[in-house]
Order: C-alpha cells, then structure tokens, then sequence
C-alpha cells in the first residue's frame, strides 16, 4: 500500500520528544493548510498554488517547537547525499517542508535535531504504518487547559483507507490544547477526583483560566491519487474538518494545527470522492491516537475540581 512513500521515525522516549519523517524520492505533489494561530512551520509558502515548485521530497513532522524545526536538516542532507531534489540548475535541492508541535515541557528540554532527522530517514521505509508513542508523538498530549499535570498522553494517529486501487493513509500527531471527542462525547481528556471527565470547552468558556501555547496537532496525508497542486490544498483545508469533528475546542490562539497533503500521482479519482473521504479519515486518525496508550497523570485535584465548580455556578 502506498508504495511510492516511505515512513520512518526517531524517538527520544528518556525526553518525551521525537520526530517522524514521510519520503517521496520520486517527488509528491503537495498541499498544506495551516490553521492554528501558533504555528511552527518550514516551506509552507512553497505549497501555495501559485508558487513555482510542483512537487515536494518529503514532509517532517517533529516535536520540539520551533527548536524541532532543526530536525528537516537532517533529511535535507540525506536526500541530498542521493541526488534527490529539484533541479536548480547546477544542483538538485531537496524540497522538505514541515511543522513542529510543542512538547518542550512533557518531561525534558529536548528537541530532534539534525542528526534525529537524518536517523528519521535511515529508518523510513513502505507500508510502515506503526502507531505507539513514536516519532513526532512522543512527547504529543492534550487536554492541557489546566496545563501539563492533567493532561492525557495520546500515540501517533493512523487510519489508512483502500478502495479498488484508490489508497490513502492519514497521519497524525495529536498535541491539542482540548479533549478527543466522538459524536459529541469526550473519549479522552482531564479527569476529576472520581475519574469522570472534565470538558476543557467548559473550562475555557467560563473564563479565569489562561490556557498556554503547549499544543498543536500536526499530520500528512498521503495517498496514490492524482492530483493538482490546487486540489492538495483543498483536501488539506478539509481535513481541519476532522480536527473540528474530534477535538474541542479545535484551532484555537493557543493551537498551530497544520496539516499536509503529499499524493503520487498514480490513480485518477474524482476530486469530490476524496473531498467526502478526507475529514472521517483525519477525524479517525484523531480517534485512534488515544487507543492503547500509557496514561499519565490526567486527574484534577480536589482542590483544583472544587474552584472549577465555583466558575461554572457563576457562568
């Protein structure tokens, strides 16, 4: 499945950090649509329609914040030292784009650097669809309205899809500020004293609790369709409609949610199927970073719980 792009990961489990790379060699047509507010990203203006650059090499997805951004180097100097990249004339330059979520405060100050990027590289290869805390989720969490002590791990998100020969595989990283939420109900997020869960919506609207930047939710979608640059970006913005179907509250100042397209250009499908596909894959991918993961810590204190019932009765 998905045989023109290869997935590999480097993960720094003793820091909570990490980072996942996807390669196309032969060259991806690509889009990307960024809608968090606090974004931390690389190339994204190449992605746009009008830009000059039609096909990318690959797309890194790292912890780290801005600091993870170093990682991009390393699969800069990998693809390089195979000859790979467009053709600027008297050499060929890589095309790398990506984001990073913030997982600076999860356990240690790390980030993946260029030599985690390049060891990314060495490890990618076909059909490597694991999920587990990997790569850019390593260090990834949510529900951190009330910050780090009640937050609730969360794996690398993966959900895959095949039709006759139409193949898409949805990626992603989930470090949200809000909870994991299906058909409206939370599936994973803080807890009070008793174990019952607490919405962060709930929270936020009541006001008194300043939320901080710790968060953003990164991925790529792949898939063997052909596409234009123009329909890239199309399918990239309607996967924040997933985003906006599992997390709550989604996009917010304090989320730089991202997400890529990378299609090689292998099957011709109608635009409009995999517009009505693309948001249910993203949203269950969302849903399956929260299936089989080590929990933390993720219970509200007394105390804590006993000043949120005095801002709710207030509301």
């Amino acid at each position: 499945m998905l045989k023109a792009f290869k997935i590999g990961h480097y993960t720094d489990l003793e820091n909570g950090t990490g980072c996942t790379v996807v390669l196309c060699e032969e060259g991806a047509t690509a889009g990307v649509s960024v809608m968090g507010s606090a974004p931390a990203t690389r190339e994204t203006d190449l992605l746009q329609t009008e830009k000059t650059v039609d096909k990318i090499n690959a797309v890194i997805l790292s912890g780290g914040s801005a600091f993870g951004l170093e990682a991009s180097c390393g699969v800069m100097q990998y693809l390089r030292e195979k000859g790979i990249g467009y053709n600027a004339g008297g050499y060929r330059v890589p095309i790398v784009c990506g984001a990073s979520l913030y997982d600076l405060e999860y356990k240690n100050f790390a980030y993946p650097d260029k030599e985690a990027g390049y060891k990314a590289c060495l490890d990618a290869k076909v059909k490597n669809f694991q999920k587990g805390e990997i790569g850019a989720a390593a260090g990834a969490t949510i529900s951190k309205v009330l910050g780090m002590e009640t937050a609730k791990k969360t794996s690398l998100g993966i959900q895959t899809y095949r039709f006759n020969q139409l193949e898409i595989a949805v990626i992603v990283a989930v470090n949200a500020l809000g909870d994991i939420v299906k058909d409206g109900k939370i599936i994973a997020g803080m807890q009070d004293p008793e174990g019952n869960f607490i919405s962060a919506k709930k929270i936020m609207t009541a006001g008194g609790i300043e939320p901080t930047n710790s968060n953003t939710t990164i991925g790529v979608i792949l898939t063997n369709a052909t596409l234009s640059k123009k329909e890239a970006n199309i399918l990239a913005a309607l996967s924040h409609d997933g985003f906006a179907k599992a997390l709550s509250p989604s996009h917010t100042a304090f989320d730089g949610d991202a997400m890529f397209v990378m299609a090689s250009n292998e099957v011709k499908v109608d635009i409009n199927i995999l517009s009505s596909i693309i948001p249910d894959l993203t949203e269950q991918a969302i849903h399956s970073s929260v299936m089989n993961v080590d929990p933390i810590n993720a219970r509200v204190s007394k105390a804590m719980f006993a000043v949120l019932q005095k801002m709710f009765k207030k509301k």
